[in-house]
């Protein structure tokens, strides 16, 4: 999925120029590149109910779950909850300043695919989770996932693996994490790798370079991985800053997913200065915020149909 994706940005990439790239990516490119990341987003939404009812029936449940999943109120929005139009237009930038810096427009407009490809890795690979967890959160038989690490993966990631969370605890990932899920009935416990055993697995060479030489020699004598690895540096639950509720600006207008709910309530629309569309004064929360302020399964699914993530 994620290479097809990025294939397919490098095709249009190459079509661009460092000296039009701001224009370009407001322009019919940008709109080609938000359309095939849009169209990633959607497939993998699409699939994730299918994905937990899976493994709910292999584990002896049924495939039966609570609410449907709506695929399409994952799509266009960005890991940080903004809009995912936006996100994508940050490589334009990035390409202005290497070129400030002195660099070849060769060198900047490589360096700018570097950072479009991982924007939209990342926030393909973050809707996935994303409409994972509510998949879960839909199907009473799941009360837990385990994390799965894929070598090769970074010592944060590394000595997470095989930990059990509960359905509805954030997922920590950092940008092109990679990490899987499986999605457990209770008592159930997938037979995947530790850190110990993905340690054992690593060459030499592999080791060092993800723990550091130091950090390695420590392993090798004896240390304990989680002392040596802070397995949250850098990492973060997506859309939680302190304590504020995260919300996201997609899908809000009169013709969007959830704002179409807001009009049809009597509520209200303004525009912003700046904005095109006028969107829902209602603010719209993200399926991570919702996890973290709802205190059981019941409040999780009736806020969840309230945003528009199910039906």
């Amino acid at each position: 999925m994620t290479r097809g994706l990025v294939a397919a940005i490098q095709a249009i990439w190459r079509t661009l120029s460092a000296a039009t790239i701001a224009d370009d990516l407001e322009g019919e490119a940008g709109a080609r590149i938000l359309t095939a990341v849009v169209g990633g987003q959607l497939t993998v939404a699409e699939g994730a109910q299918a994905y937990v009812r899976a493994a709910m029936a292999a584990q002896d449940g049924s495939a039966i779950p609570e609410a449907l999943l709506v695929a399409e109120a994952f799509t266009g929005v960005a890991p940080d909850g903004g809009p995912l139009e936006t996100l994508l237009y940050v490589p334009a930038i990035g390409v202005q300043r290497r070129l400030a810096a002195g660099m070849s427009p060769d060198e900047a407009m490589l360096g700018g695919l570097a950072d479009m490809a991982r924007y939209a890795a990342t926030a393909v690979s973050d809707t996935a989770r994303s409409a994972t967890q509510v998949a879960m959160a839909a199907d009473r038989q799941c009360v837990a996932y385990t994390r799965i690490v894929q070598l090769p993966a970074c010592a944060r990631c590394i000595v997470l693996s095989g930990r059990q969370y509960s359905y509805s605890e954030g997922f920590l990932r950092h940008p092109n994490c990679d990490c899987l899920t499986v999605p457990l009935r209770r008592g159930e416990w997938a037979g995947v790798d530790g850190p110990d055993d993905l340690y054992g697995r690593m060459s030499e060479a592999e080791r060092r370079r993800v723990f550091t030489v130091a950090g390695a020699e420590a392993l090798e004598g004896g240390a304990d991985m989680g002392q040596v690895v802070n397995a949250r540096r850098g990492m973060s639950e997506a859309h939680v800053h302190g304590r504020r509720l995260q919300v996201t600006s997609e899908g809000t207008t009169r013709r969007g997913l959830y704002g179409r709910r807001v009009r049809r309530a009597g509520g209200e629309f303004a525009r912003a200065p700046g904005q095109r569309y006028m969107r829902a004064q209602t603010p719209r929360l993200t399926p991570e915020e919702i996890f973290r302020v709802a205190d059981d399964r019941a409040e999780q699914l009736r806020l969840l149909r309230r945003y528009g993530y199910i039906v």
